[in-house]
């Protein structure tokens, strides 16, 4: 019989204070059905506090709500490139419906006409390889290729703007209604995530980002990786779930309710209203 092991006795201090951090926030909860913003993790707010109603949590058919300091909560706009919502882009040539990723251009672009006059980060990224394809793995290229009937990355479609998926070609840049302003952030990954393959991560804890509202495409991929992703190191994830979209609208949906699972298991969902709203409340709170 294999004996269990019995650890060290100095864990034991530090995880009975956060145990004890923790069955506070529960107690606040049972009560208020709020994430409270936690003042002892980050200290005092340094911006508005926003408390933004989110959906099925912890159960489904359940409403609960999240607290964010606004000056250290990032809107996330992941990979509104031509490429992946464009005519003659690479979901384009795949042959997908374009509808199903573009939607989520008029939600985001709505959001950003709000958190623009905050004190809110805004943090863009663009998925693109480097012109001589150096980090763009031989199967990725190989299943484009097939999947674009002879037309995959690297490589320019008939009446294309550019190669597909390389850094600096026209149809790699984000469209035009949610194009970065000055000011705004902009990380350029390799990858369908961004915390391996780009700068992301470093970016948001140089900005002191606690919370993050995602929103991009497409909903399964680059936005689901990267909230996974997130949510591992701790970051308070929030899905904008009007402002993503993906090339099945049933995938669209599985990875909306997978993120509610097990009382919010990669965050929550909220849409673009109920952002909008809370943002608006917040800041026009004088105190």
């Amino acid at each position: 019989m294999s004996k269990i092991r019995s650890y060290e006795s100095f864990y034991s201090k530090n995880r009975d204070l956060m145990l004890e951090r923790v069955n506070e926030a529960y107690e606040v909860f049972k009560k208020t059905k709020t994430y409270e913003y936690p003042k002892w993790l980050y200290g005092n707010p340094i911006g508005k506090i926003i408390k933004l109603e989110v959906e099925d949590n912890p159960n489904f058919g359940d409403t609960a709500y999240i607290e964010m300091d606004s000056a250290r909560t990032a809107f996330l706009s992941i990979d509104m490139q031509t490429d992946f919502c464009g005519k003659n882009g690479y979901v384009d040539v795949m042959g997908y419906d374009l509808s199903l990723t573009a939607q989520a251009l008029d939600p985001i672009k709505n959001a950003l006409d709000v958190v623009r006059k905050t004190d809110m980060k805004v943090i863009h990224t663009r998925e693109g390889h480097d012109p001589d394809l150096s980090d763009a793995p031989f199967n990725k290229i190989l299943r484009s290729k097939i999947i674009g009937q002879g037309v995959g990355i690297g490589e320019i479609p008939k009446n294309g703007l550019g190669r597909l998926l390389v850094r600096g070609q026209e149809n790699w840049d984000i469209q035009k209604d949610v194009y970065p302003i000055a000011g705004e952030h902009v990380v350029d990954k390799a990858g369908k995530g961004a915390f391996g393959s780009s700068t992301l991560h470093m970016l948001l804890k140089n900005l002191g980002v606690t919370h993050l509202v995602i929103s991009g495409i497409t909903t399964d991929v680059c936005v689901h990786t990267i909230m996974r992703e997130a949510n591992d190191y701790g970051y308070w994830c929030i899905l904008m779930k009007d402002g993503t979209g993906a090339t099945d609208y049933d995938n669209h949906l599985a990875a909306i309710k997978s993120i509610k699972m097990q009382g919010g298991v990669f965050g929550n969902v909220t849409d673009s209203k109920k952002l909008i709203d809370a943002v608006k409340t917040a800041f026009a709170n004088k105190s």
